[in-house]
């Protein structure tokens, strides 16, 4: 029995056959060829003088009945209660799920097509209501209103030496973007526009019109509430 017990404390990944280790496979047949445990292993990338990686992607994810989705909500505390998962790995496995949802949002904002500015104000809200300056973002739209990205132009005092039209339309352009929506945050929380904000506007707007790449809105973003230059009258 001691003997067991002193296999299984040296047993690595590395003792796996060469077609079974993860990396191995995912080199030889693509990542699709992996199962759930094979990708985390590869995300934890080591194991311990009791645990391969694989094991330890095995106790994580048999930890809840969801399996791999239990994954998407966890938190560093959770993830580190798992015998075997220090701060490292643990911060390694949450970098991973984090791209994950980052390429999804994206690719989910991508297929939303802009037909009124409750869209754009509800796609962005969450993001943007709780943040401390003002940022300054230019959502750029083609020819089927659907977005193609959001471009972030300045961070900090709104103002005219800071959002340039040049650095607007740059954008735009390098995009190929038929028109694009302007939108930016009150820290304060209350959305009303500035005068400043309304120039602003006015200023790309006509820079727009000849361009030819046209300014549809200006949506400003408050505390759960925004206001639509468009649905003003402002513009």
């Amino acid at each position: 029995m001691g003997n067991n017990l002193e296999l299984k404390r040296n047993y690595t990944i590395k003792e796996l056959p060469i077609t079974e280790r993860p990396r191995e496979k995912l080199y030889n047949y693509g990542p699709k060829a992996l199962s759930n445990e094979e990708l985390l292993a590869i995300i934890i990338r080591t194991g311990n003088k009791e645990d391969t990686a694989i094991d330890l992607a095995r106790r994580l994810l048999s930890k809840d009945d969801r399996g791999l989705v239990s994954l998407r909500d966890t938190t560093l505390q959770e993830l580190m209660e798992t015998k075997g998962i220090g701060k490292c790995k643990a911060a390694q496995i949450l970098a991973a799920i984090e791209i994950g949802k980052r390429i999804n949002y994206l690719d989910a904002l991508s297929k939303v097509k802009i037909n009124e500015p409750s869209t754009i104000a509800n796609l962005y809200m969450d993001e943007m209501r709780y943040l401390q300056k003002e940022h300054f973002r230019v959502v750029l739209l083609d020819t089927k209103n659907q977005i193609i990205v959001t471009e972030e132009i300045s961070v900090g005092t709104l103002n005219a030496s800071i959002v340039h039209p040049r650095d607007v339309f740059r954008a735009a352009i390098k995009r190929n973007a038929n028109s694009i929506i302007l939108i930016h945050n009150h820290p304060s929380g209350d959305p009303t526009p500035s005068n400043e904000d309304i120039n602003i506007t006015k200023r790309l707007l006509e820079a727009g019109n000849l361009i030819g790449i046209k300014v549809l809105d200006h949506i400003i973003i408050g505390d759960n509430k925004y206001i639509s230059f468009r649905e003003k009258n402002i513009i």
